[in-house]
């Protein structure tokens, strides 16, 4: 849920902002490759779009919590066009405060505004994930593939629509799965799909 806060803030920034990022296309493009290996605390947030406002693609991903983190991100954005992966194993390490809960979480959000389409997973409550999480959007495509296991909480969330604004919704789906989860789940919608869909 935090992650999508965010967006919505740094969406709704004031014109202030757009004056001083004023000429948008000198810095459009990104090429970002990290890798972390953690044991401790995380406290982290990305936010990535194509364009301004509610335009173009946006991604907004974070990971929070105590643990034992191994995990690999790339990211690709340009004019049109975005390209995501995140890999990781996160694996919760207790911290001292007395709830006996786990504090580890991981949270991403992507939204194709030209599409009309957005996928949304979140896991809480985490006693461990593995997960490989790809995204590609574009100016005519939207591909979603999300592959995780683990146990604790995960919710999945898509809704795909005919257009951008008040398309009729083509599918929406919520899920939310308590315990020992193994999630295999591929969307794509648009006329361009560049990725394999089964």
């Amino acid at each position: 849920m935090l992650p999508l806060v965010v967006l919505a803030m740094i969406l709704s920034m004031p014109a202030t902002f757009a004056a001083w990022s004023s000429d948008w296309r000198i810095s459009k493009d990104v090429t970002e490759h990290s890798y972390v290996h953690l044991s401790g605390y995380i406290d982290e947030m990305k936010v990535y779009q194509t364009d301004r406002g509610f335009h173009g693609q946006k991604l907004v991903v974070g990971t929070r919590g105590s643990g034992m983190i191994d995990r690999r991100q790339t990211a690709y954005v340009y004019d049109d066009e975005m390209y995501f992966n995140e890999w990781g194993t996160f694996d919760h390490r207790s911290v001292q405060d007395g709830t006996g809960e786990s504090d580890l979480r991981n949270a991403l959000c992507a939204k194709n505004y030209r599409l009309g389409t957005v996928i949304s997973e979140s896991y809480t409550n985490l006693d461990y994930l593995i997960k490989d999480t790809t995204i590609f959007q574009s100016d005519n495509a939207s591909i979603y593939q999300v592959a995780s296991h683990g146990r604790g909480t995960a919710r999945l969330g898509a809704r795909v629509q005919d257009g951008p604004c008040r398309g009729t919704a083509i599918m929406t789906y919520g899920g939310t799965y308590i315990g020992e989860f193994n999630i295999r789940q591929e969307i794509g919608s648009g006329s361009e799909l560049y990725l394999p869909c089964p």
